[in-house]
């Protein structure tokens, strides 16, 4: 189990974001696993949001850039099925450790993990 917890570790890089001693339980770890996941897989959940986009029969490059930003925000925020898909390729390279940490507020973590991850779509409407 060291093994995995080793490269997963190496493999996400440092934490992103300012930590401090000041910095919540949930901050923390925020900016040193998810930010981190978030970053490793952004040309992966682009992807998965193009197929989102073509499963559904969105002509999403006619659409307005309004429109485009609530297109993405109510895909993440109203689809359970593409929430548990994001949900997955984020906890699969969450530390045992890290597990335990989410487990202690699931629901919390979920909403950072879709806050940030519409923030992060929204900010590369140019590659849709």
């Amino acid at each position: 189990m060291a093994t995995r917890e080793l490269f997963i570790k190496e493999f996400r890089g440092l934490p992103l974001g300012q930590i401090t001693n000041q910095s919540s339980f949930e901050e923390k770890f925020q900016n040193e696993t998810l930010r981190p996941i978030l970053k490793l897989q952004n040309d992966l959940l682009i992807k998965t949001f193009q197929l989102y986009l073509n499963q559904n029969k969105i002509n999403f490059s006619n659409y307005s850039i309004e429109r485009k930003i609530k297109t993405i925000e109510l895909a993440i925020l109203k689809d359970i099925q593409f929430q548990n898909l994001i949900k997955g390729m984020v906890l699969g390279l969450f530390t045992l450790d890290e597990f335990s940490q989410y487990s202690t507020n699931t629901s919390g973590f979920n909403k950072r993990i879709r806050l940030m991850l519409i923030e992060r779509l929204q900010s590369q409407l140019q590659l849709f």
